[in-house]
């Protein structure tokens, strides 16, 4: 690994690129970028960027949130413009006005944040922009099936955008690029959202399409996917090139410390009886340390209360009468943190809707300390100290044309009304400090939220989510999709925190070395169904496993 900018292609260590990459290099590079830079007012997003990449490689871009990376691939699509640098594409010199220049000279990019129309179809989707005269929808629906059957990316064409998981709506992202056929694909964190066989996946789609002499620039957080496809890595830090490897796959170690230049374990929230050190939290087979405990640690006075979540006999069916959720029963103590594993699609979102008021249950009821909260509206929910962090953040979670500062304090803006005028000096020094404890950057509070990396965007909404007092039941969807290994870390640390004083935890997440690291206990939903609930511990992988893929127990 190396500090310094070196346009030499390396040594290959993936096979399936590696002939494609050699053959390509006597051209020279796909992309140069030489010396870019970029100022957002008074934030200096890129400073003096330089890297080429290949074609046939597949180059992986490195960074905590906020280092520049989706800044960076905006610049190759033409969503911005740089203040000084220059680039150069197949060759020529490359300036785009716009992501259409891009799109016909061959450079697709599937963003961070989606750009679908929820209300039109999948096929309808491909179509715009890419369509002119009689539509042949029928036509688009079979190229949906070509893509199927050569990337193994299978999408219902005739489903709305808006009836579709997260998940999906991230597949039609990747299936508008790919049915182009560029020359240079960028991906800006595309597997935030897929289930680890969708990962797979796509790992292998990479590989594909870089085998055939296409360059891919892929921005990840997942190191997984680096050992898996990454031919050669850059890692941005501050805006800047902090190192750059061309053998990222044994590296990672020394690229995840230039990453975020300190040691793995931050600061260690206060923690209250804490009886043990805790096993550390796993990414991707790098152990970052955890501060808290893995058993129960809450004082006797706070295990005599009401559980934090009483669950019983939730039921959702559909507008279709299909069964969604199946008569979930679930008790979760103070502090104790329970995770909800499976594979996407078997309830948790239904879940999630129903214990955060956003959806009526068919049958069934939930109290919270005690309280009835069923059919209650997120409102009554935060003020019985329900936080929730949903697993869509920009339609759920935030007003992206908000201030960051407003978006904080969006619960509790009541507090900062003066004589009917709000107290915008006081709003923004509490942000401040929130910003601070939870590590969301941002040039100041007063910045759109909507032009946050999704990382920060993420980080912030956590930050509102465990200072809400009082808080005594967090239910958190996917709390750490789209963040770097350090805000993971510095998540879960909170998380346990919170925890430590009493207040009960629900995770969904479909990461489940991470789950199996954090919480005490792990339930399994299977087609709306709990198969199974056991202590989180390793030794159990086998048997949650099992239960995630519907195999019961069979009885003694």
């Amino acid at each position: 690994m190396r500090g310094y900018p070196d346009s030499s292609p390396g040594v290959g260590t993936v096979d399936a690129v590696r002939a494609a990459a050699s053959a390509a290099s006597s051209a020279g590079p796909l992309l140069r970028i030489e010396g870019l830079s970029k100022r957002f007012g008074s934030l200096q997003a890129l400073q003096d960027v330089s890297l080429d990449l290949w074609p046939g490689e597949v180059h992986c871009l490195l960074g905590e949130n906020g280092a520049g990376k989706s800044t960076l691939c905006n610049m190759v699509f033409g969503v911005y413009a740089p203040d000084a640098g220059t680039m150069t594409f197949e060759g020529h010199a490359w300036r785009p006005r716009s992501p259409a220049d891009a799109l016909s000279r061959g450079i697709a990019m599937v963003h961070q944040h989606f750009s679908l129309v929820p209300d039109l179809s999948v096929v309808d989707n491909l179509i715009l922009g890419q369509a002119r005269g009689v539509l042949d929808r029928r036509a688009w629906a079979a190229k949906l099936d070509t893509m199927r059957e050569r990337y193994g990316l299978a999408l219902d064409p005739w489903a709305r955008i808006q009836d579709l998981s997260v998940g999906e709506r991230q597949r039609v992202e990747i299936v508008k690029c790919l049915i182009r056929e560029p020359r240079l694909l960028v991906l800006d964190e595309p597997t935030a959202v897929l289930l680890p066989a969708e990962i797979e996946s796509l790992m292998a789609v990479c590989s594909r399409v870089a085998a055939q002499g296409c360059g891919v620039a892929l921005v990840t957080h997942k190191l997984a996917e680096i050992r898996q496809v990454a031919r050669r890595a850059t890692v941005l830090r501050g805006g800047k090139v902090a190192a750059r490897s061309d053998a990222p796959a044994q590296e990672i170690d020394a690229l995840v410390r230039a990453m975020i230049q300190r040691d793995l374990a931050g600061p260690a929230p206060a923690m209250e009886d804490v009886e043990e050190t805790p096993a550390p939290l796993d990414i991707d087979g790098l152990a970052l340390p955890l501060t808290g405990s893995r058993h129960l640690a809450a004082p006797a006075a706070i295990r005599a209360h009401e559980p934090a979540l009483t669950a019983d006999g939730l039921t959702v069916r559909d507008a279709d009468g299909v069964l969604r959720l199946d008569r979930f029963t679930l008790m979760v103590a103070p502090g104790e943190i329970v995770a909800v594993a499976g594979v996407e699609g078997n309830g948790q979102g239904e879940l999630g809707a129903v214990l955060s008021g956003m959806l009526a249950p068919t049958e069934g009821r939930f109290f919270l300390s005690g309280q009835e909260m069923t059919g209650q509206s997120p409102r009554v929910l935060t003020q019985a100290g329900c936080g929730v962090v949903p697993e869509d953040r920009h339609a759920l979670a935030c007003v992206t044309g908000m201030s960051v500062a407003e978006n904080i304090m969006l619960d509790r803006l009541a507090r900062f009304r003066r004589f009917g005028l709000l107290d915008r000096a006081a709003l923004t020094r509490e942000a401040q400090a929130l910003m601070e404890r939870f590590d969301v950057r941002a040039a100041s509070p007063h910045v759109a939220f909507g032009g946050l990396s999704g990382g920060n965007q993420q980080k912030a909404v956590l930050a509102r989510e465990l200072t809400l007092d009082p808080l005594r039941f967090l239910i958190a969807a996917q709390p750490t999709r789209g963040l770097d290994v350090g805000a993971v870390e510095a998540i879960y640390n909170h998380i346990r925190a919170a925890a430590a004083r009493g207040v009960g935890v629900l995770l969904i997440s479909s990461e489940l070395d991470e789950l199996l690291s954090v919480a005490h206990r792990v339930v399994v939903l299977y087609r709306g169904r709990i198969m199974g609930t056991c202590e989180a511990s390793r030794s159990q992988r086998p048997r949650i496993g099992a239960w995630m893929a519907g195999q019961q127990e069979q009885a003694a």
